[in-house]
């Protein structure tokens, strides 16, 4: 190193580092613990949790952890089964006879470990009625409801909120008593977690808890409510890092207060599909390799939050983010911080993302696959090849000179590999081989050029009209205005509105209009169904939820 050089910082210094950029008094924060060995290493606020009035963040400030909140729903259900009163490979509809019975039968396994393929509630929600809020009791019909799978359960991984909401349910029936109490007396109260609890809507107000903030596109800040008053499994609690951290050093203990050790050694075995491929998500936990050691963790958002739990067992490292809006992945932060605390035992790179400038001809190429509706394209993240599926927001691949990839634990989906053999630097291929879970899909590269003012009269001539989406209890219209076409959905107590873009003749891509939703790049695909040459209606495919079925109305000869 020369006498000019600044020496890398390491430690907790590295961490003072980290976190230094929120520490400040005009902007919402976080709050965050580190414990090393049952020692703590940090444990501070940053930021408000009041814009309003000017309150700070403190280690004692509660906030929500979203999805983080899962693997507590699978405990619960595990404690009923060393009851006896249930098995986790039990047929959902054996505890909720009112859903339908689709594919071979999801079990309850199935639902915490995401291969269920039972669609997202909070998706279907936002498609029917955008950002209305959802009063309790409508989850459950509106999940009864749904006529198909978003894949055969076990043949695919994709995170369902919807799984988690049924889950609760199961709870609420078996034990005999609310969701919330059950979690307290059960698991919060034995273990300490006095200041935990799961907590339904954002209208509920507790003591020294956080407001949420969410940005606005323009500047500023809006409150942050998530659209829903029967938050549960999926992502109902709220807590501290100091409860948290109690939680993480049970977790990792051999002694349990709560819950035999094979309940807990369930969760956090590898799910196998039918394919054969394994993935590292378990039972509400994900466990995988990073850098040489084993991380178990789970991350959690909601709108105007979000939150990470991570502990390294071999070394005893506990890590707990909880953010009320600050700019911020707590996951990517969390990772960060174990680089720099456990610098001396770490092993392999630090990033091992794919370079966009090895595959320039990629960038803002499409592909898509006519036999599943899956739609991917492939764009720079900060000098990083990224892949986009079903327009969201591009993540970066990992690569290698064969072939490029996703882990389950990038993607909270299946694993997604691309074989990139014989691929030529000058030109991007005119098909790709796309493994999902193993399975192959075989994808076709859409046209570059932005489509015609008559190329879009031309479709909307085919598509405008009204449709029915039953599943989800609306109706929809699509539009031609000023040269864009649009698509209103209308449901039983809100509305959405989506810019619709040609993008073949037979796949629109989509896009909602609201400024929220917008500004996190989330879209999705629709794949044109037709009877003799007529657009009958389309399957709507988005993040967490494929086949959607529209239905047009008939219309007169």
């Amino acid at each position: 190193m020369s006498e000019t050089e600044t020496p890398a910082l390491t430690g907790m210094a590295a961490v003072d580092a980290l976190l230094q950029p929120f520490n400040r008094g005009d902007a919402p924060g976080l709050v965050i613990a580190i414990s090393r060995d049952g020692q703590t290493l940090c444990r501070r606020g940053f930021g408000l949790a009041s814009l309003e009035h000017s309150v700070a963040n403190t280690p004692h400030t509660r906030m929500r952890i979203g999805s983080t909140s899962k693997q507590f729903c699978c405990l619960a259900v595990l404690l009923l089964a060393e009851q006896g009163l249930l098995s986790i490979d039990d047929p959902v509809h054996l505890h909720l006879p009112e859903l339908p019975r689709l594919g071979t039968g999801p079990t309850l396994r199935q639902l915490m470990n995401h291969t269920s393929g039972w669609r997202c509630n909070i998706s279907l929600s936002f498609i029917a009625h955008g950002h209305a809020i959802q009063p309790k009791g409508s989850a459950l019909p509106l999940l009864a409801r749904q006529s198909e799978l978003s894949f055969e359960p076990g043949s695919q991984m994709m995170y369902s909120n919807g799984g988690y909401q049924l889950l609760s349910k199961v709870v609420e029936r078996v034990s005999g008593q609310g969701y919330e109490p059950f979690l307290a007396e059960r698991i919060f109260a034995p273990l300490g977690m006095t200041d935990t609890e799961s907590l339904p809507s954002d209208f509920d107000i507790r003591q020294g808890m956080a407001t949420l903030y969410a940005t606005q596109p323009g500047g500023g800040w809006r409150r942050g409510m998530f659209p829903s008053e029967e938050m549960a499994g999926e992502g109902g609690m709220i807590s501290t890092v100091d409860d948290m951290l109690r939680w993480t050093a049970h977790l990792r203990s051999a002694d349990k207060q709560i819950g035999r050790p094979e309940s807990w050694a369930q969760m956090l075995e590898p799910t196998l599909l039918s394919s054969g491929t394994v993935l590292g998500y378990g039972l509400g936990l994900m466990r995988h390799q990073y850098r040489g050691v084993e991380v178990i963790h789970h991350a959690g958002g909601v709108i105007g939050g979000t939150a990470q739990m991570i502990t390294v067992p071999a070394h005893g490292l506990d890590i707990v983010l909880m953010s009320n809006g600050a700019p911020l992945s707590p996951a990517a932060l969390a990772f960060k911080i174990i680089d720099a605390l456990l610098a001396d035992v770490l092993t392999g790179p630090v990033e091992e993302r794919a370079l966009a400038s090895a595959y320039p001809a990629l960038l803002g190429a499409r592909y898509h696959d006519a036999a599943t509706g899956l739609l991917v394209g492939f764009a720079e993240v900060a000098g990083k090849l990224g892949l986009s599926l079903l327009g969201m927001p591009a993540i970066p691949l990992r690569g290698s000179p064969q072939r490029l990839w996703l882990e389950c634990h990038d993607i909270a989906l299946s694993p997604i590999a691309i074989d990139t053999t014989g691929w030529a630097a000058d030109a991007a291929p005119a098909a790709i081989t796309l493994a999902e879970g193993g399975q192959l899909r075989h994808m076709v590269r859409l046209p570059e050029e932005a489509p015609s003012a008559v190329a879009i009269a031309e479709i909307a001539e085919q598509c405008c009209g009204d449709y029915r989406a039953p599943d989800i209890e609306a109706r929809a219209r699509m539009t031609l205005e000023d040269g864009r076409l649009m698509l209103r959905i209308q449901g039983l107590r809100g509305s959405e509105e989506l810019e619709v873009q040609p993008l073949s003749s037979e796949l629109l891509g989509c896009l909602s209009t609201d400024a929220l939703i917008k500004a996190s790049g989330a879209g999705g695909a629709l794949n044109l169904e037709r009877c003799a040459g007529r657009v009958t209606g389309f399957r709507m495919d988005v993040f967490r939820i494929r086949h959607l079925h529209f239905v047009r109305d008939e219309i007169s000869a």
